[in-house]
């Protein structure tokens, strides 16, 4: 699959990180916005080795990447996490970088974009620009814990999130253990 993975700068950069680790027999295009690079120092998270698990790093503000271009082919994208600025400018169509392009390309070409908020408490306008985000096209997957799973360590709980987002994907994992209704 050729997937672009953006990582905008919401807490939880090693979502993203753990995403590229799980596709790097894919071929991953990777946005890392100047906000995400910021957070990644608070959250002690190590981005020159995040980009060397994607096949090509593009910077946010160069539209002239092939990933600006609707012709430029992808079968989807993943927004890990997605800042609520992010989200703001898919839902209302504002696309002043190559992130939100990109999205907006997605949207209009009818492919998976899957946009994985990562904020408590919501807002109302975070809220309803989820719902319009839903309304164009995209797949919300709130980084949500879950319990069943009986998760023990953080990586658990990371692990938990990249795996539905695997799972909505469509790639196979075993990052989490299944509901077995026992």
């Amino acid at each position: 699959m050729r997937i672009i993975i953006a990582i905008t700068g919401a807490s939880g950069i090693n979502l993203g990180k753990r995403l590229l680790e799980e596709l790097k027999e894919h071929e991953t295009h990777l946005i890392i916005t100047p906000d995400a690079e910021k957070v990644a120092g608070f959250e002690n998270v190590n981005l020159q080795e995040t980009k060397s698990n994607a096949k090509s790093c593009h910077k946010n503000n160069d539209f002239t990447s092939p990933i600006a271009s609707s012709s430029f082919l992808v079968d989807a994208m993943i927004i890990i996490p997605c800042s609520m600025k992010t989200l703001s400018g898919i839902a209302n169509g504002y696309t002043d970088s190559l992130v939100t392009r990109s999205a907006d390309n997605m949207l209009k070409m009818n492919k998976p974009l899957i946009l994985v908020p990562r904020e408590t408490p919501l807002s109302l306008p975070a809220i309803e620009n989820m719902a319009k985000a839903k309304r164009a096209g995209a797949i919300i997957l709130p980084a949500m814990l879950s319990y069943y799973n009986q998760p023990e360590t953080v990586a658990d709980i990371t692990d938990f999130i990249v795996g539905k987002t695997l799972d909505v994907l469509g790639v196979e994992n075993k990052l989490y253990k299944r509901w077995s209704g026992k």
